[in-house]
């Protein structure tokens, strides 16, 4: 695997579970390691500074330490005042959050009946053994932080099942997940195999009681056999949807790109899903480093847009989610992006996917929004804002939905509570057109948290009447996430990946 990280390049980042650790937020762009996060900017260490002011002036009042108090919601709030305080208001909030946990604890009683599902979610099988993922949190341990070591954080186990349970399920509102995969040129990267996949869903629905999780079927087309896979999928595992790459291999350029309209690769298995009623695609686009032109030479232009309008025309009967929303810009300060937003109210590959509706003429194209949002919340909120305003404008609040690609940057959490709390400013949406978000219990942030999704999947969210299926708020998960709320257990705050070192 040759793009992970040079030597070079690791003597320059730091674990992000050190790093960051008692931020409610990250204060940095977060890498999984397949890539050099840029440095903190001068912006963001400002902002990390009035999350450490508030924290002390509030956590004094309340009578606890900083990294106390920045573990609590009155801390999640402070830290969206100081993206305020820096960026302008974009989120939602109060000062009195940040001091008062009556203010809080009455904020999530309001926001309790909220139904989360997110669409996009990894961990990675148990005897997956590459060590390269780990490579950079052991130099960490090693020259920056042995107590790492200590905590046991250097291990895979923190991408693995048990611990995709506890950030998923437990440390966060999510109540339902669907659980992907993806394709390498080499088999022994894969995270997890379609079999895996589908026998993870079986444990954790059976466990709970309830439709807690949903399973892809990765498909590799042009690869030796990849039909026969299809067949398979179809016959045993029953995936509820399919999953794949464009670009295929998404750490270094394939031998196996390929395009959605591509009669004679595609067609063949589009009418395969339909016949099968698994009508539904989930393909990775976007997220190439600033160098792509150099460093995916050749294949670069299969993680576009460039071949979803056609093959979304043709198949009427098909729906192509776009996971990442194909937002270009990977892991780097957004601050040329949005000068050029600013400049020309467009976002590299993100545009021209909300375009597709009007110039094809079609409705079966949907944007997810899967590490694009978590990036761009922490690293510029108005960016965040753009995007998000620029999906809703093109395709409809119907047409957008949730994804975090968790758990590779940590519980989810700080990632819902960015959005139920983003409001796009009144200067952008007069000059753009956008609508509101609203408020964090709003129409709109319904249905991009579960609203779109729940009806995509046909979710039914109360028990069915004379059977054994409970609702989703009184089957066994939800008994003991509860258990573990009342036992006062704090979210870890811990991130998973890594960061530019100071």
């Amino acid at each position: 695997m040759s793009t992970w990280l040079s030597e070079r390049e690791r003597r320059l980042v730091a674990g992000a579970e050190s790093a960051l650790a008692a931020m409610p937020i990250p204060t940095q762009i977060v890498s999984n390691g397949e890539y050099l996060p840029p440095p903190q900017s001068t912006v963001q260490k400002q902002v990390e500074a009035r999350i450490n002011e508030l924290a002390d002036v509030n956590g004094k009042h309340l009578g606890l330490s900083r990294r106390q108090f920045l573990h609590t919601s009155c801390g999640m709030a402070a830290a969206f005042l100081a993206m305020n305080d820096i960026y302008g208001n974009v989120f939602q909030v109060a000062p009195a959050e940040a001091r008062e946990p009556e203010l809080m604890l009455a904020r999530a009683q309001s926001l309790a009946g909220q139904f989360i599902f997110d669409v996009q979610t990894h961990f990675v099988r148990d005897d997956f053994d590459h060590k390269e993922l780990l490579g950079l949190a052991d130099f960490a341990s090693q020259h920056w932080n042995p107590k790492m070591k200590e905590e046991g954080v250097t291990s895979l186990a923190r991408y693995k099942f048990q611990n995709y349970v506890k950030e998923v399920y437990y440390d966060s509102d999510t109540n339902m997940a669907l659980l992907s995969g993806a394709p390498f040129d080499d088999p022994s990267w894969w995270l997890l195999s379609n079999e895996q996949i589908v026998k993870a869903r079986e444990l954790i629905n059976d466990f709970a009681g309830s439709r807690r999780l949903l399973a892809h079927s990765v498909i590799t087309p042009k690869q030796p056999g990849w039909m026969d896979e299809v067949d398979k999928a179809i016959e045993v595992y029953k995936p509820d949807s399919w999953k794949s790459y464009t670009i295929g291999d998404p750490l270094a350029p394939s031998k196996f790109p390929w395009r959605l309209d591509d009669e004679q690769v595609m067609y063949p298995f589009y009418e395969k899903a339909v016949k099968a009623g698994i009508n539904t695609l989930c393909i990775h686009k976007g997220l190439l480093p600033p160098d792509y032109e150099k460093s995916f030479a050749g294949v670069w232009e299969y993680a576009s847009a460039w071949d979803i309008g056609k093959a979304a025309k043709d198949w009427p009967q098909m729906n192509f989610v776009i996971y990442h929303s194909a937002l270009r810009p990977f892991l780097e300060l957004p601050d040329k992006a949005w000068a050029e937003f600013e400049q020309t109210g467009r976002i590299q590959w993100a545009s021209d996917l909300a375009e597709i509706p009007q110039k094809f003429g079609v409705t079966n194209v949907y944007a997810e929004l899967g590490t694009s949002f978590a990036n761009s919340a922490v690293a510029h909120p108005k960016f965040c804002a753009a995007l998000v305003g620029t999906l809703i404008k093109g395709m409809g609040i119907d047409h957008v939905m949730w994804g975090t690609d968790s758990v590779w940057y940590g519980s989810p959490q700080w990632q819902i509570e960015a959005l139920r709390r983003l409001e796009i400013p009144e200067d952008m949406q007069k000059k753009y057109g956008f609508v509101p978000l609203g408020d964090a219990n709003s129409a709109t942030k319904q249905l991009i948290f579960a609203g779109n999704a729940t009806r995509f999947y046909k979710i039914k969210l109360k028990a069915a009447v004379n059977t054994r299926m409970p609702a989703f708020s009184e089957d066994r998960l939800a008994a003991l996430r509860n258990e573990y709320t009342q036992a006062a257990n704090q979210p870890s705050n811990l991130r998973y990946g890594y960061v530019r070192a100071a």
